[in-house]
């Protein structure tokens, strides 16, 4: 007669399995909560402590570790010497294991839990049963998740659970213990690891497929969206799809892009991203003037755009979109009104998003090259306006904080060579990814037309001449923020003051290649 042990936290289906196992002549065993669960139905089942002739103990920190329970998955049953090995030590087979394991992931997750309780809810026998049975599936079927146990049933009866089926759920246990183990480890790294440490030494990621893609950049590309097991759920991975087809991975990477810049603006903004750049971008004190502003700063560039806003949006704002195709809009949410007018567009994405954006996964920033990875804490500080050096002082007014502060953020979030022009609280050229900074401003100009005069420009890096400032100034640039540190600082402040424009040194670098 085949044996089951049955041993989980989470009770989803067990009834349902072990009624199915009585049925097909299954002799069943458990443990704690689950042989409660399964006596209170009225189902024959021994305990495991009673199968073992060992009680628990350590307040149930030891229940299944025991000879009897891994030598009855372990040993080979086509092997004499294990055969004999289990006749002679009295250790009968156990046949299917059905194990999950401690909550660790969502007690950590638990706002004010305690390091102790946290510990406790590390599994130990789970994961050796699970492994013990994985190991041996060539005779042992391990059923790692509840979705796994009606077709294991189904297929009981049928007589047609296979070799392939067990292969199949062996690797599911050891995906589920190594993601375990993972959780495990990153808490720990989180709580014990020296407070100097900027990195671990060792870098442990385990990645859930969240949905499979299309393909990736290029139809030739296979794509997924992972996220890391475990973890809460924020950016992309929290926002919910209102309506449109399937997202694909350039949207997932410029919605991010789009969603990253819009929640660094306090006042209600509204950014506009192409090919992972910002094409458009303001703020105002109603998105839908926000959204006219963003727009009037690339029209052209615009049209087929990822939209998104840091404030809810109204009937207003859809009626104006409308107008324009759009890949995709975010937003934390849209009334009905405006759901309505876009549910006339069958194929635009919404996203409504959660009211904050992380600027990474984990608080990393890895990156794959050859041969390996680079890995970095995310471009997540930003130097306050306050700390700002004023290196030269123009003829005209003195910029508004607002512009200064929404040109650096811009050249933040642009690929480098980055160079934004803002102007009236609304980007009016940018120039990106160029080899030379001056390339980058001469498209930022050119982008800008006769808005530059009277615009502000942020530069993600300092400029290493004084062309790019000559060139901008000739187009009516009249205020400048960069971070400093050229060699040539001295030339190029020499420069500004020549010119009569305004020149801000920020003190911080943010290049984003």
């Amino acid at each position: 007669m085949p044996r089951a042990l049955l041993s989980v936290y989470d009770k989803t289906g067990l009834l349902d399995l072990a009624r199915g196992l009585k049925t097909l002549g299954w002799d069943l065993l458990a443990t704690g909560g689950t042989l409660k669960a399964l006596r209170d139905a009225g189902l024959e089942v021994m305990e495991v402590a009673d199968y073992t002739g060992a009680p628990e103990c350590f307040e149930g920190r030891v229940k299944t570790l025991h000879p009897k329970i891994h030598g009855g998955l372990l040993f080979r049953r086509e092997s004499s010497d294990h055969v004999a090995d289990a006749l002679r030590l009295d250790i009968a087979p156990i046949d299917l294991v059905v194990v999950n394991l401690y909550p660790f992931e969502a007690t950590t997750a638990k706002p004010g839990v305690t390091v102790e309780e946290c510990i406790e809810q590390i599994d130990i026998g789970g994961p050796s049963m699970l492994r013990s049975a994985s190991k041996n599936h060539g005779a042992v079927t391990v059923l790692a998740d509840p979705a796994q146990y009606l077709e294991f049933i189904e297929k009981q009866k049928a007589g047609t659970w296979s070799l392939e089926d067990r292969r199949r759920c062996a690797l599911t246990a050891f995906r589920r213990t190594a993601a375990y183990d993972s959780a495990i480890s990153t808490w720990m790294e989180s709580q014990f690891a020296p407070a100097a440490e900027e990195l671990p030494d060792a870098l442990d990621l385990r990645l859930s497929k969240r949905q499979g893609l299309r393909y990736g950049e290029n139809p030739h590309q296979p794509a997924a969206f992972y996220i890391e097991s475990g973890s809460e759920m924020e950016g992309i991975a929290a926002c919910e799809q209102l309506q449109g087809k399937e997202l694909s991975f350039n949207n997932l990477l410029d919605a991010d892009a789009a969603a990253r810049l819009v929640w660094q603006l306090e006042a209600p903004g509204c950014v506009i991203v192409k090919h992972n750049n910002p094409c458009g971008a303001a703020v105002a004190s109603h998105p839908l003037d926000a959204f006219h502003k963003a727009l009037a700063g690339d029209p052209l560039s615009s049209f087929g755009g990822i939209v998104a806003f840091n404030r809810p949006l109204g009937v207003e704002v859809a009626r104006a979109m409308a107008q324009n195709f759009w890949e995709v809009i975010l937003a934390p949410s849209f009334t009905e009104e405006a759901l309505a007018i876009f549910s006339a567009k069958k194929q635009l994405r919404l996203l409504r998003t959660p009211h904050r954006w992380p600027l990474s996964a984990s608080g990393l920033d890895l990156r794959s090259i050859g041969g390996g990875f680079l890995v970095q804490r995310p471009d997540d500080q930003f130097s306050p306006f306050e700390k700002w050096e004023v290196k030269a002082t123009g003829s005209g007014p003195k910029p508004t904080q607002e512009d200064l502060v929404l040109a650096q953020k811009l050249a933040k979030a642009v690929k480098s060579n980055a160079i934004a022009l803002v102007k009236g609280g609304a980007a009016v050229g940018i120039g990106a990814g160029q080899m030379s900074r001056v390339d980058s401003v001469d498209i930022a100009c050119r982008k800008a037309g006769e808005r530059t005069k009277g615009s502000v420009l942020g530069s993600d890096a300092f400029f290493p001449f004084p062309d790019g400032l000559e060139l901008a100034a000739k187009h009516g640039v009249r205020a400048f923020v960069e971070p400093g540190g050229s060699l040539r600082d001295a030339e190029v402040i020499a420069a500004a003051q020549k010119l009569n424009v305004w020149l801000f040194f920020s003190g911080m670098r943010h290049f984003r290649h």
